[in-house]
């Protein structure tokens, strides 16, 4: 069990690095990479078309501006994919990235998060992986229980 984290471009790190760390917390092994949908597309086509033949699971795909990344991985490979948007430098405020990300056409899906929502798609990654993966499922269920004690913590601090 593996997902691997792949972005347009090392700007894109600050915000996915948080699929990493959760990934990490959950104890499932991540592999991290810079694959361009404009700049690499060779590498873009071998990544897609591959990745399962190399034990990744999910694959979590990061872009900002016209976000292709995602949907072309999706296009490319039989993996679940899942889209985070990146507000970058040359976004008009994150919209144009998730958009681009949310309106696939039918037949390509992609699992699609919030804006910078890099966390949130780690824990899809888990979740899904844990569907099978009773090891990866309690993991879960332990962090999902851990989140509703702080709540009550918070709350009866209140």
């Amino acid at each position: 069990m593996k997902v691997a984290i792949i972005m347009g471009s090392t700007s894109d790190l600050p915000v996915m690095q948080d699929a990493i760390d959760i990934l990490k917390e959950f104890q499932i092994e991540v592999e991290v990479d810079i694959v361009s949908a404009h700049r690499t597309p060779d590498k873009l086509f071998d990544y897609g078309k591959n990745a399962h033949k190399r034990k990744i699971s999910v694959i979590i795909a990061g872009a900002g501006g016209a976000a292709h990344l995602p949907g072309m991985i999706a296009s490319l490979s039989p993996l679940p994919v899942i889209g985070v948007p990146v507000k970058s430098s040359n976004s008009i405020d994150g919209w144009d990235s998730v958009l681009s990300i949310l309106q696939m056409p039918g037949g390509v899906p992609v699992a699609t998060v919030a804006l910078n929502g890099a966390k949130n798609a780690g824990i899809l990654a888990a979740q899904i992986i844990g569907a099978s993966n009773k090891a990866v499922l309690d993991r879960i269920i332990a962090y999902k229980e851990e989140l509703k004690i702080k709540v009550e913590a918070a709350s009866k601090e209140l």
